[in-house]
């Protein structure tokens, strides 16, 4: 009889990149934790960390698709801001 918690998932071999829209209050890391538990992937990467308060476009990498993470590291990336002027806040950051 199995006890309450389900047997570990088996992993496989996924190659390839993934562009995920990382959404505000979820770090980097746990969106790679994400991704590679939803795709069952052996092995997996980000290349770069978004900031938990940013959202945006993290590539993650998988199997194969690591090896060639640093192309997607050294190249040219744009950023957009959004910027709200004349307000205050106690903290003086958010």
């Amino acid at each position: 009889m199995r006890g309450s918690r389900s047997a570990p998932l088996l992993r496989r071999r996924v190659d390839g990149v993934l562009l995920l829209d990382k959404p505000v209050g979820l770090s980097s890391n746990a969106a790679l934790q994400q991704a590679k538990r939803r795709f069952r992937a052996e092995k997996a990467g980000h290349t770069g960390t978004l900031d938990p308060l940013a959202s945006g476009l993290l590539p993650i990498c998988f199997g194969e698709a690591t090896k060639f993470a640093h192309m997607l590291l050294d190249a040219d990336k744009t950023y957009v801001a959004l910027v709200r002027l004349g307000t205050t806040t106690t903290t003086g950051d958010a």
